[in-house]
């Protein structure tokens, strides 16, 4: 089993991002690592990985569509076009 979310992330608001995703895992209860260029998300689901989003950049997170966590990083990804813009594609 395998299941992996692949993005493109251009985030030009990077305070307002890092405001924004900071209220929102908290409301959701999971953990999170600012750091000076990504936020690295860490979900309370087994079997699916941190998810880092860079303010500029690619990258890939294994969900192996373990819910909820599969369908909220859909929906954190999303949100980063309020922020910027953001391209994905799943395998």
């Amino acid at each position: 089993m395998g299941h992996t979310i692949y993005y493109r992330v251009e985030i030009l608001d990077w305070e307002g991002f890092r405001k924004f995703i900071a209220r929102t895992c908290e409301g959701l209860g999971f953990r999170i690592i600012m750091e000076n260029e990504s936020v690295l998300i860490l979900p309370e689901c087994s079997g699916t990985e941190p998810l880092e989003i860079m303010r500029n950049g690619e990258g890939f997170v294994k969900t192996n569509l373990v819910e909820p966590c599969h369908s909220i990083f859909l929906l954190i990804l999303h949100s980063v076009s309020s922020f910027g813009s953001v391209e994905m594609w799943e395998d």
